[in-house]
């Protein structure tokens, strides 16, 4: 079973890496390990899933845990369902943006707090094998249905107060966005170009991870084609979404961060709003412009939250298309439609086109995320390191982060794979590809 216990979730091939008698011992490993009296659980549309989700719910049940099945939902709502259901955790069968093929576990305890391989996976990973042959409690966890998109709908809502009457292009991918858009859009003043709304995880037009350019082809040609004010693609279960400006040009997820710290900044003045390492200069420059206070993290969606918990932050953005949201004091967690309505209210607030608000952000040079396989990622960390020892900053929060005063760059290993990930910028595009093409002679 050790194969599909990943670093943040539980994922594998079904059936043969991830089948219902694997989902029923991880039922009861998770339904033991939290010792809650109730777990809430929610499904994405793979064609797995229902056979999953019934031996799932069977395993939580014969530790005599009651069961709040919400069905088909996108990830955010099973966060929200958690912590407004007053729930002791959840457990959302998703694989995210992986291929049809695949499926998978993402458990969170109270309060939607993520359980990741340093936090809890690793115990349920043993319980799921102590539990799966144990006999089943005298009495079964009562199971109840139901139904939280009206109250997701409310809550996404309140991220943002503006309602621009804008023209958007919305790809959901085939993927879980399209159960809790429609409702959402229904109180918004927007005129829509619908991509792919209903959810088919066979994922029969695209690959719902949006952070691959290419699969964002068709919401920028619908941008240009309509002359649409923006457009949005989110990933497969919706925690995620990738932006694309009114000339057709994907917006990095940094400089969107950027952004949305002044609309939640508005909200929250002074407050405190986390990004990511591999985020640009422009990000802390950005968010201490509008008033905040800007802190940098660790990559990872817990990690991140881990952060935010402790600083008390009021929204963070990651690289990857990950923005997070204090809900409310007890709820922090990513979502990809919650980012849809801050960036409403944004662009209502500022009376200006995207592309001209992210203009101006647009002034230092990034290589982007370059990955490469290697044989030995921690001794060409340790190499790397010592090459670059005067630095004004040398730091291992996560890999490996350096700045001088004209550039920087971050080197981390994958936490799945052989693999090292580089980011680098710099004041000059000459100076950017010089370091970065130095960086990459090493990376082998």
């Amino acid at each position: 079973m050790s194969k599909i216990f990943k670093a943040y979730d539980i994922r594998g091939v079904f059936p043969d890496e991830l089948d219902a008698g694997d989902a029923y011992a991880i039922g009861r490993g998770t339904a033991s390990f939290f010792g809650a009296d109730t777990l809430v659980i929610g499904r994405d549309a793979r064609a797995s899933s229902p056979e999953l989700v019934e031996a799932l719910i069977r395993g939580v049940r014969d530790e005599g845990v009651a069961v709040i099945d919400i069905g088909l939902v996108a990830t955010p709502m099973l966060y929200f369902a958690v912590d407004s259901l007053g729930a002791g955790g959840g457990i959302m069968l998703t694989a995210s943006h992986n291929p049809a093929e695949y499926n998978g576990f993402k458990i969170c305890r109270e309060h939607a707090i993520p359980v990741g391989e340093v936090s809890g996976l690793v115990d349920i990973e043993r319980l799921s094998q102590e539990r799966k042959d144990a006999a089943p409690a005298d009495r079964p966890g009562e199971l109840t249905h139901q139904d939280v998109l009206a109250g997701y709908v409310d809550h996404v809502l309140a991220v943002g107060q503006e309602r621009p009457a804008l023209h958007v292009a919305i790809d959901c991918g085939n993927g879980m966005a399209g159960v809790a858009l429609g409702a959402v859009l229904e109180r918004l003043s927007l005129r829509t170009e619908r991509l792919y709304f209903e959810p088919d995880c066979t994922f029969p037009n695209h690959p719902a991870d949006p952070l691959q350019v290419e699969n964002l082809a068709d919401v920028v040609a619908m941008v240009k084609k309509t002359g649409a004010d923006f457009g949005v693609a989110f990933d497969g279960d919706a925690d995620r979404a990738i932006f694309v400006d009114d000339t057709g040009s994907p917006v990095s997820s940094d400089l969107v961060t950027a952004l949305l710290a002044r609309s939640q900044l508005l909200r929250h003045p002074g407050g405190r709003v986390l990004y990511d390492l591999r985020s640009s200069w422009v990000t802390p420059e950005e968010i201490e412009a509008a008033g905040g206070s800007a802190g940098i993290c660790r990559v990872g969606h817990s990690f991140v939250k881990a952060a935010m918990r402790e600083e008390d932050a009021i929204f963070a953005g990651e690289l990857s298309g990950h923005f997070y949201f204090r809900f409310s004091p007890t709820l922090f967690a990513d979502d990809g439609i919650a980012a849809l309505v801050a960036l409403l209210d944004l662009l209502g607030r500022e009376g200006k086109p995207f592309s001209e608000l992210v203009a101006p952000l647009r002034r230092y040079h990034a290589s982007g995320e370059i990955s490469r396989r290697v044989a030995d990622p921690a001794a060409i960390l340790d190499d790397v390191e010592s090459k670059h020892a005067s630095a004004s900053e040398v730091s291992r929060l996560d890999g490996l982060l350096v700045r001088y005063d004209d550039w920087w760059f971050n080197l981390r290993p994958s936490n799945t794979e052989p693999l090292l990930r580089l980011n680098v910028e710099a004041r000059s595009q000459e100076r950017m590809e010089t370091e970065r093409d130095r960086l990459l002679e090493v990376m082998v």
